[in-house]
């Protein structure tokens, strides 16, 4: 089995590149690039040349191109030593025309335009925008970059290779506060004791020099342990949840802030926050731009994630898809076989002709019957608040029971279908000749071998709880995980698209896998051998 399910892995692996690589091609290839400026506000406020220079600015953070302003080339050569700061800011003015630049300008100006030229880029120059009296027009500024489309291949090979990230001390440039680099050990966590006089136990690996100030640390929180040294990165998000990464948009909590008594560890600072210190990550010069930051923090280690009120996208999805799974295959299952037992019974036909509404109807339209019979009649809330999530459970109640509908409807169809199947075998006949009971052929026989197909769709039904319901949540207003994919391409967060496509893919191999290892666990009859038997 072991070599089995190595080479499921190996093509579900081969599997979720292809269509991630096929969703790229789709993305970057045969859409209008233009499409993701119709989202963006700051898009509409510009004019002019400024509104083409930011319209490049964005295609780079899209993955579209590379796209280099003359400016941060003059910075790069101030970098390096080869211009002083001063003829940098001269360079830098360039004139409204080619021909009204200064000698310094028109010298870099040639050099910017040869080194990129060289380099396969096209080198754009938009002269000012000028009204009728000679004044510059709001945005009309000259402009000068550089830009070069990035090639599909190294745009998923570059993908790939930055997805998982392991954290290091060299991650941070020289920086005046960073002090020695290196990682340290402590039995004791300055989080949990910050003013050394408590002695709580809590181990945690602190980093100097990383990403990630805390590389492994303790808390109250599921799953207690965790970890900061390799981290999953599925693109960042540019419109849906702006600036984090697709995986902790979907895994970070939601709604409002949960404020209590925190003490800075640094600076002895006490004040109520919702900062969780845990996660914080490295953010050059922070506490020179903020000077809050100084009352808190000893270093740039300021950018963390808050505690919010609310579970995460995946864990509202995840409640919601387990529960209804979980009712569906408790219900499902046994009348799926009693309506096999008593064939052309009442019961058969009352599960019969819910199967054929269920499939008949389209799922709105019973979602929606089924939200309005839960509020007028039971006087169920209709709609989610996240804010209150942690105390009404009632708001679940129609989420799950229109997720568990369907899904028992079709596990009652193929239940009944394989146990009548089962009852035409051979093998019953002649367990009814050798005298056991209708009972114990049902239970012993039948069941057991009717049940086999079935297993192997429940570790998929359990993992795709995950990915939520995008009709339901929609519905309800359920925060999930559901709905992300549909707002990024009514977006257009190509980031957000692709990272949860190769999440579904991922999913999707996991769950074929196990469902196979399952089958093969309940039916010794399955083999994935090759060795004849």
């Amino acid at each position: 089995m072991g070599k089995y399910v190595l080479k499921r892995l190996l093509h579900g692996v081969v599997s979720a590149v292809i269509v991630v690589l096929i969703v790229m091609v789709l993305i970057y290839s045969l859409l209008n690039r233009n499409t993701i400026m119709a989202g963006d506000p700051n898009y509409s406020k510009l004019q002019s040349n400024a509104r083409i220079t930011y319209e490049q600015s964005r295609y780079e953070a899209y993955g579209y191109q590379d796209y280099v302003p003359y400016a941060d080339y003059l910075i790069e050569l101030q970098r390096g030593g080869e211009i002083t700061e001063e003829d940098r800011a001269t360079a830098a003015t360039i004139g409204r025309t080619p021909e009204k630049d200064n000698e310094l300008a028109a010298k870099y100006i040639q050099q910017f335009t040869e080194t990129y030229q060289s380099q396969g880029y096209e080198v754009v120059r938009l002269d000012a925008d000028l009204r009728g009296n000679g004044q510059v027009k709001d945005g009309g500024q000259a402009a000068l970059y550089a830009v070069r489309d990035i090639p599909l291949i190294n745009r998923a090979i570059s993908y790939f290779a930055d997805m998982f990230f392991i954290d290091n001390v060299h991650y941070v440039d020289d920086a005046v506060d960073i002090g020695e680099r290196g990682i340290t050990f402590t039995w004791y966590d300055p989080v949990y004791n910050p003013t050394g006089t408590e002695n709580v136990f809590s181990p945690a690996i602190i980093g100097n020099g990383t990403m990630h100030k805390y590389l492994l640390y303790f808390d109250n929180e599921f799953p207690w342990l965790h970890q900061n040294i390799l981290t999953l990165n599925l693109g960042e998000s540019y419109t849906v949840n702006r600036g984090v990464d697709v995986f902790t948009t979907m895994t970070a909590s939601q709604g409002s802030y949960v404020l209590k008594p925190l003490t800075y560890p640094d600076t002895g600072l006490t004040e109520d926050s919702a900062d969780n210190l845990h996660t914080a990550t490295y953010a050059a010069g922070s506490r020179e731009i903020n000077g809050v930051y100084v009352e808190r923090f000893g270093d740039d280690y300021t950018n963390v994630i808050t505690h919010k009120v609310a579970k995460s996208k995946l864990g509202f999805s995840f409640v919601i898809g387990i529960i209804s799974t979980a009712l569906a295959y408790c219900l499902g299952l046994p009348i799926g076989l009693l309506m096999a037992r008593h064939k052309e019974g009442l019961l058969d036909k009352i599960g019969t002709a819910y199967i054929i509404f269920i499939i008949a109807v389209p799922s709105l339209a019973y979602i929606f019957l089924f939200k309005s019979l839960g509020g007028r009649l039971f006087g169920l809330p209709t709609l989610f608040d996240m804010d209150t999530s942690g105390t009404n459970h009632l708001m679940y109640i129609l989420p799950i029971v229109s997720l568990t509908l369907p899904s028992l409807a079709n596990l009652m169809k193929w239940m009944r279908r394989y146990m009548i199947d089962q009852m035409n075998s051979d093998y019953v006949k002649f367990a009814r000749s050798g005298g056991l009971t209708e009972s114990e052929i049902f239970t012993k026989h039948i069941w057991k071998n009717a049940a086999i197909p079935i297993t192997h769709g429940i570790p998929g039904s359990i993992i795709f709880a995950m990915t939520g319901a995008i009709i339901t949540e929609r519905v309800y207003s359920v925060p999930g995980a559901g709905n992300l994919l549909t707002q990024a391409i009514n977006k257009y967060d190509n980031s957000v698209i692709v990272g949860v496509t190769l999440f579904y893919a991922v999913l999707s191999v996991i769950a074929i896998i196990l469902g196979d290892v399952l089958m093969a666990t309940v039916d010794p009859r399955i083999s994935f051998t090759n060795k004849a038997r």
